[in-house]
């Protein structure tokens, strides 16, 4: 919001911005402890996927503000980090492929290459997978 003001002393007119503060919910970790969101460790993990990938940072910034939004319209003050993961699982899904396997492969904490092979499996069978522009086919006969 932009306001005109005007010092009380010297009657000079100034302008000021304002916006409202969003305070982001805090984050329950799966031990039960609570700590603020950060948003670098967000961007952190999903750099670490995207590594020598395809894809621009205006596309990562707009997956991070989408999962923003996401929690905040939320309107909760504490959300699990479960619901973070699986949110930046959807983004990276959307994002590359390559990058939400790698992601996903931690997170889920796959043990055999079978767990590997179901996901690549359901992301080779969902109609939905072909829809990212500029994504190459990792599925290629």
């Amino acid at each position: 919001m932009r306001r005109r003001r005007e010092c009380a002393e010297c009657k000079e007119r100034f302008t000021t911005y304002e916006s409202a503060e969003l305070n982001m919910p805090r984050v329950v970790k799966s031990n039960g402890n609570r700590e603020p969101f950060r948003e670098d460790k967000l961007r952190a993990g999903m750099l670490r996927a995207l590594e020598k990938r395809p894809v621009g940072s205006d596309q990562l910034e707009a997956s991070i503000a989408r999962i923003k939004k996401g929690l905040l319209a939320r309107g909760e003050r504490e959300v699990g980090s479960r619901l973070i993961g699986e949110r930046v699982m959807q983004e990276l899904r959307l994002l590359d492929h390559v990058a939400y396997i790698r992601f996903a492969s931690v997170y889920r904490r796959f043990d055999d290459l079978n767990e590997f092979r179901e996901v690549i499996d359901h992301l080779e069978n969902d109609p939905r997978a072909n829809v990212i522009a500029g994504q190459p086919d990792l599925f290629e006969d």
